[in-house]
């Protein structure tokens, strides 16, 4: 009996110490997250680049600063700009953003030029670590050590817009109809020798159809190649080039419901479907002038309330499984469970392949 009674006192004991431990990791995670936001307050603001979108410009600031009190300076516009400008300011010693919402082609130049810090351990908020939240079962870090930059977006991207007034339905049954000699002058498309999105398209359909397919579609049709995705998207909506690659897709969009005959091309049974993350990028700068603020922001834009904001503010699709997208998102952009996608994401085929097809893209166009 003395020596069940010891039994039953030892594994009381445990119980206890075991809860108080518990209860001891719960009060320091609370403490670390009071702290956090106390130190952002007496920041006061926080330095923002992303992409130039007006409702990005709009919802983010208001959003956090009803959260938090702490006024976002949002800097938006073109992303090569951008990094040229802040390279040249760190050259000079300066250093003036915090945060990053950027394109793989962005992060994947800052994370080689050494200029972000680990985000993972600054991600703290219970929201936000919570595995069960996030599609994937985790936070889902692009880049190979698997803490740098954090994937916020990732949507079914268009092969290619049309004009449905000048192609009709069933003329672009497939990629290859494509080349069929009636759309030869009348294919605009992002120019794919420059980083970007003409980049990343002609890499996977170099991937995806070969290099016989690149040429006879970059080459033999005689597309229009810009660097302009304004102009792009007007070519598509006036019909002066009924076939575009690179339109902007929320300008397509909008149209598209208010009437213009306009539409998406997604499903081609010689195409494997392509899931992208547009800005949905996030990290840290080293050096962030308003480094606590800098985290905090982070935490928001991983949280729910954060990036609900960004995703109905983009119209992209969140990484958390927490967010009513239904309700704001057209159906054809989401992820469909079971579909083998082509990640055009994916930190290799951004960091070797669009590279290689690139230089290979430049060399073609030149003979």
């Amino acid at each position: 009996m003395g020596q069940l009674l010891a039994s039953v006192s030892v594994l009381i004991m445990a119980t206890v110490l075991s809860q108080g431990v518990a209860r001891g990791a719960v009060a320091q995670d609370a403490a670390a997250w009071d702290g956090l936001v106390a130190a952002a307050k007496r920041a006061g603001r926080v330095v923002v680049i992303g992409p130039p979108h007006s409702e990005v410009r709009r919802a983010l600031p208001a959003g956090f600063k009803a959260r938090y009190g702490i006024t976002v300076e949002y800097l938006g516009g073109s992303t090569s700009e951008t990094a040229a400008r802040l390279r040249a300011e760190r050259s000079s010693g300066l250093y003036t953003v915090d945060v990053t919402l950027a394109g793989i082609q962005s992060m994947t130049a800052f994370h080689r030029d050494k200029v972000l810090i680990p985000l993972r351990p600054e991600l703290i908020q219970p929201d936000v670590v919570d595995g069960s939240k996030w599609k994937k079962g985790e936070l889902w870090f692009s880049d190979p050590e698997q803490q740098y930059v954090l994937r916020l977006s990732s949507y079914v991207s268009s092969a290619f817009h049309v004009n449905t007034g000048k192609v009709k339905s069933g003329e672009l049954a497939s990629a290859r109809d494509l080349l069929d000699p009636k759309w030869r002058g009348k294919i605009a498309v992002q120019d794919p020798t420059v980083p970007g999105s003409g980049n990343n398209q002609a890499a996977q359909f170099y991937v995806s159809l070969g290099e016989a397919f690149v040429k006879q579609l970059y080459i033999d049709q005689k597309p229009m190649l810009s660097r302009d995705t304004r102009q792009l998207t007007d070519w598509l909506l006036r019909g002066t080039y009924p076939i575009v690659f690179g339109a902007e897709s929320l300008q397509i969009e909008k149209m598209r419901s208010e009437g213009m005959p306009v539409s998406e091309m997604n499903d081609l049974p010689d195409l494997r479907p392509s899931v992208i993350g547009g800005f949905g990028l996030i990290a840290i700068f080293d050096q962030a002038p308003h480094l606590a603020a800098a985290k905090l922001f982070a935490n928001w834009m991983a949280s729910k309330e954060g990036l609900e904001a960004w995703s109905r503010a983009t119209l992209t699709v969140p990484t958390r499984n927490d967010i009513d997208e239904a309700s704001f998102l057209a159906p054809e952009i989401v992820p469909r469970a079971g579909t083998e996608y082509f990640d055009g994401y994916d930190w290799t085929f951004s960091m070797t392949t669009k590279e290689e097809v690139r230089l290979r893209m430049k060399e073609m166009l030149a003979n």
